[in-house]
């Protein structure tokens, strides 16, 4: 997976695209000079024959001409020059006869003992004192220079294309190295994490440098201005919260005022009422910024999921059958430890058990179950209810953020928002699907250190 990832990277394509572009362009230029070369030697050959050629046409006759070709051919090998004169009367005279074959010509030794002679030649063929005149010259040196050539490019032009494509591959790599230090970072923040940070990561100061300051210095004032806003609410809520509590304890009273009138003793029972809705959001506000601040991680310890799990689903299910619900605890293969704050676990099993109890109808089936994987600890709750649609399931987790279906039902918006703020205390991973029909509730646990 991580090679697939280097591979697809931008830094690995540009590099071997610059490795492609100087193989090309090499390649054409090693072609190029070879074919440059090539045609003046060949045509020092093609001007040698022609040289040759008008020497022996200056002899005067046939039978001088024969003379001459008997005396080089005793100083001549034919695989490297061919000298054959066919005279009228068919005697051939020289080191090689030339004869017709099905595929066209071939060079025959006249020297004892010989055969065929192989290779490739350069041939010029005229007609001189009535007989036909032959000259060829070993086309040797243009084949010595194509495998020069090609040992240029086997051993110097390929090894080279070789050691740049790894030094790209090296430094494609670490230039990824950084990016993936830059996405980490973005992913982090995206999750909310606002503390995550890029650092400094090594190498030169180029562009990428420069982005990975920048991310950290928009990091920064996104965290300052995330800390002020939830200082804000917090401090709402906790200014709010005493005189709302007061309020609602004065509604209690006049609620209880002898001979009140039973319309206004039941005003005042409606007003109590919201107003204890109102301090229920007030707590949960306060709850999630104590959270949020890490305060709760001091009392952190072992705690088993699966005992807490089912302990929750014996307070809740008396309230399960009240309501028409079926409230099913799956009963864990051994224990389920995990390293926290056994309070707040038992906040996102009610959370999570509420949220079943009042947003699905009588006749949902509620499970809760817990166990273990290779990936550490998870929580499962899940219902057959009409569940949440895909587009709004990363939107609940928002502060007082309530589905349209939902606006009628009692509660603040807020339970979902304290689910997700106890998960990221404990590092914990939430996942929301479709159970087909219904919801389903992951939540992924850290594994725990086998010496706690």
């Amino acid at each position: 997976m991580a090679a697939a990832r280097l591979w697809s990277s931008t830094p690995v394509r540009l590099s071997l695209a610059l490795v492609a572009l100087f193989a090309v362009m090499s390649f054409a230029s090693l072609t190029a000079t070879y074919f440059i070369i090539r045609q003046p030697l060949e045509q020092n050959l093609r001007d040698t024959l022609n040289q040759e050629m008008a020497g022996f046409g200056a002899v005067p006759s046939a039978a001088a001409l024969a003379a001459l070709v008997r005396s080089q051919s005793e100083v001549t090998e034919p695989h490297k020059r061919i000298i054959s004169y066919r005279l009228p009367g068919g005697l051939v005279v020289g080191n090689a006869a030339i004869l017709a074959d099905h595929e066209g010509y071939r060079a025959v030794s006249l020297a004892p003992g010989g055969g065929d002679i192989h290779g490739e030649f350069y041939t010029l063929t005229r007609v001189l004192h009535g007989g036909l005149m032959t000259i060829a010259v070993s086309a040797e040196p243009v084949a010595q220079l194509r495998r020069i050539f090609t040992r240029v490019f086997l051993f110097s032009l390929f090894p080279t294309m070789l050691v740049a494509l790894g030094g790209a591959l090296l430094l494609a790599r670490r230039s990824q190295r950084r990016i993936d230090r830059l996405e980490r970072a973005l992913d982090r923040l995206a999750r909310g994490e606002f503390g995550a940070r890029v650092g400094p990561i090594g190498g030169v100061r180029d562009d990428l440098s420069r982005i990975a300051e920048r991310v950290d210095a928009m990091a920064d004032e996104l965290e300052s201005k995330v800390a002020a806003l939830r200082q804000v609410s917090a401090d709402i809520a906790h200014d709010l919260k005493t005189p709302v509590q007061r309020l609602s304890v004065q509604l209690e009273r006049l609620a209880a005022t002898p001979g009140l009138p039973e319309p206004a003793a039941a005003l005042a029972e409606r007003a109590r009422a919201e107003a204890q809705a109102m301090i229920r959001t007030f707590h949960a506000l306060l709850q999630i910024a104590q959270i949020e601040g890490g305060q709760p991680r001091a009392r952190f310890a072992r705690v088993d999921l699966a005992s807490l799990a089912a302990t929750f689903c014996e307070v809740y299910d008396p309230s399960a059958e009240e309501s028409g619900h079926r409230l099913i605890a799956v009963p864990a293969a051994g224990e389920v430890p995990v390293r926290g704050d056994k309070d707040l676990l038992g906040q996102i099993l009610a959370n999570l058990i509420e949220n079943a109890l009042r947003h699905t109808p009588a006749g949902t089936e509620i499970r809760v179950a817990t166990g273990r994987d290779a990936t550490g600890p998870w929580l499962e709750v899940s219902d057959t209810g009409p569940g949440i649609p895909e587009s709004e399931r990363d939107a609940v987790f928002r502060r007082l953020y309530r589905l349209e279906s939902s606006r009628t039902t009692p509660g603040s918006g807020l339970g979902l928002s304290l689910v997700r703020a106890i998960a990221d205390l404990h590092e914990a991973r939430i996942e929301l699907s479709d159970n087909r029909p219904g919801l389903r509730v992951m939540i992924h646990f850290p594994p725990v250190p086998t010496d706690h």
